[in-house]
């Protein structure tokens, strides 16, 4: 029996905790984080996770759905902490990140890959941290022995090349939208999104003058109203593929959206194409199948003969 069980909720956030003898298991959703979108809910094999859509008022603009979790159903096992594009959700093991999901390689973690090339990057640009949406990019001039410069303006040409420019980006939040990377006028920063995809919107179907998928878009470009017909329209550019527009479209079908390729670590367990079944498309699915059986032949044959072998010499 656990010592202690707790489920609490504050304006910022929704706590649910779980203390044994020996362990205290932790997880906490950060609601300024949350877009609504329903990766966690599809993705959790208790079904513990609910999405709540908001009842949106005359005259204002649509709430993304609110996410609350049935302590009776969770059994901490991080899937959500894992797949969470936005890093809102977080489980811990006596006060330790620990996902044993990851640990024993039956569930990967996402591939945020960002990378920044700061000799590119000139002393006086900050276009990066002012384009990203969600405020996770920092852009610091240092002197030689490491002081921050705030106003680079003042210095004359000789000073500022004498300083050095620190790029920092919370990749553990980030999305992978890829608006830096467009953003950026000297080509220094290069992101590959960890999911891919394709959304359809059937305007035939969009009510006059809804714009609730793009009131609860968190990546700002990624939809954009017409000028030309008055409807919302997808750039699937910085499109993440999260879903939190179609979790409050109104009209059934009118927003489809189907995810293509998710970009992982390397997985061992059939937890994960179960996963795969909610999220993606059967086109991932089969690929997935394909590439986890091809590891295995892969590693059989290492194994007997001693020696490994290279993807390029298997196919």
């Amino acid at each position: 029996m656990p010592l202690k069980t707790l489920k609490e909720e504050t304006a910022g956030t929704l706590t649910l905790e779980w203390r044994l003898h020996v362990k205290d298991y932790k997880l906490v959703l950060d609601k300024k984080r949350c877009v609504g979108c329903e990766i966690c809910s599809l993705a959790c094999p208790k079904e513990a996770i609910k999405l709540e859509r908001q009842e949106k008022k005359a005259g204002e603009k649509a709430e993304h759905a609110k996410i609350d979790i049935e302590f009776e159903k969770c059994n901490f096992c991080g899937i959500c902490d894992v797949l969470c594009p936005f890093g809102a959700i977080r489980v811990t093991v006596n006060g330790e990140h620990l996902l044993s999901v990851v640990e024993k390689e039956s569930f990967p973690q996402l591939i945020r890959d960002i990378k920044v090339d700061l000799t590119k990057c000139p002393v006086d640009c900050k276009e990066c941290e002012e384009a990203c949406p969600l405020d996770l990019i920092r852009v610091s001039r240092l002197t030689v022995d490491g002081k921050i410069v705030e106003n680079v303006e003042s210095l004359t040409e000789e000073e500022k090349s004498k300083l050095k420019v620190k790029v920092e980006i919370e990749k553990d939040f980030c999305p992978c939208c890829g608006i830096c990377e467009v953003k950026c006028p000297e080509d220094a920063i290069h992101v590959s999104k960890f999911l891919y995809g394709k959304i359809t919107i059937h305007q035939d179907k969009c009510p006059d003058g809804c714009t609730d998928c793009l009131d609860v878009c968190p990546i700002t470009g990624a939809l954009y109203l017409s000028d030309d017909d008055g409807k919302v329209h997808v750039n699937e550019a910085f499109c993440v593929y999260c879903g939190a527009c179609k979790v409050v479209c109104p009209v059934d079908k009118a927003l489809e959206l189907e995810r293509t390729s998710i970009n992982h670590t390397p997985v061992r367990s059939g937890v994960w194409n179960k996963t795969l079944e909610k999220l993606a498309s059967p086109i991932i699915m089969t690929k997935e199948l394909k590439a986890k059986s091809s590891r295995k032949t892969r590693e059989s044959v290492e194994k007997r003969l001693g020696w490994k072998v290279s993807i390029h010499e298997q196919e």
